[in-house]
């Protein structure tokens, strides 16, 4: 198994996941020119890729889809809500690369077991997506309002897990550029999660098992890396875990791949 992210942030996501027999994107929110070249400089191949799978229809998730789906030959599953809310984003695809999955509903993808379940975001039916190989399991859990109970259970145990470690509600709220609408839709149950609640689940997934933790989707303008890490290493280590051997924390690059996990 082979994981990373290429891009991560509030400006663009795709992460890249590889079996022995394949590999999958999730989500392509970069465009697709982009998305190949952050593959080509991380030594990875696109002619693995075998399938798109997409969490939710926000452009900064689907921005290249419909261009790598074709330049690659590849299916996009998606969810029926997320269908409807993307499809004519992503121009001409063949009905057969159109794949509808179901929140709780797992499949396969070569040797790749997926199962999706369902996220706190206001968006058309969302997922987040949890994968197997043999005895091997990684998560991505991003674009959470909150941790709920559904999202833990569904990625409690696993390996490795890229979990969203937002914004610092301070900066958010003194963000003179942002509306007051937007920072409540940030900051409601269906929003975003803080850098403290993130660290909060970030001390229940270690004490469930987790070794690695991947902190993404940083707002640009209501974080920085910094604080993000500051915060969840603080919280694990406040909950006696020793970070560096009971668990490794990092955190995504906005823009370019980052840490390459391998099993």
């Amino acid at each position: 198994m082979q994981f990373c992210t290429l891009f991560s942030g509030s400006s663009g996501n795709v992460v890249y996941l590889a079996g022995e027999h394949g590999a999958v994107l999730i989500d392509c929110g970069m465009s697709g020119k982009q998305t190949l070249d952050a593959m080509a400089r991380a030594g990875l191949d696109t002619a693995s890729v075998h399938a798109i799978l997409i969490t939710h229809e926000h452009s900064d998730h689907i921005k290249g889809v419909g261009v790598v789906s074709r330049k690659l030959g590849v299916p996009v599953y998606a969810t029926e809500g997320t269908w409807d809310g993307m499809a004519a984003t992503l121009g001409d695809l063949p009905m057969r690369d159109r794949v509808a999955i179901h929140p709780g509903e797992s499949f396969f993808l070569d040797d790749l077991e997926v199962v999706p379940f369902s996220i706190p975001h206001d968006a058309n039916d969302p997922v987040g997506y949890r994968f197997f190989l043999g005895r091997h399991s990684v998560a991505v859990a991003t674009d959470l309002g909150y941790f709920s109970q559904t999202v833990c259970d569904a990625v409690s145990g696993s390996e490795i897990v890229l979990l969203e470690s937002n914004h610092d509600p301070e900066l958010l709220k003194s963000n003179p550029h942002y509306p007051a609408r937007l920072k409540s839709r940030i900051l409601g149950k269906k929003g975003h999660l803080s850098n403290e609640d993130s660290a909060d689940a970030a001390v229940r997934l270690a004490q469930c098992g987790t070794k690695h933790l991947l902190l993404g989707h940083l707002s640009s303008e209501n974080n920085t890396p910094e604080i993000a890490y500051r915060t969840a290493h603080g919280a694990l280590s406040s909950a006696g875990a020793i970070i560096g051997q009971d668990v490794s924390l990092h955190v995504a690059a906005r823009y370019q791949a980052s840490f390459l996990y391998r099993y």
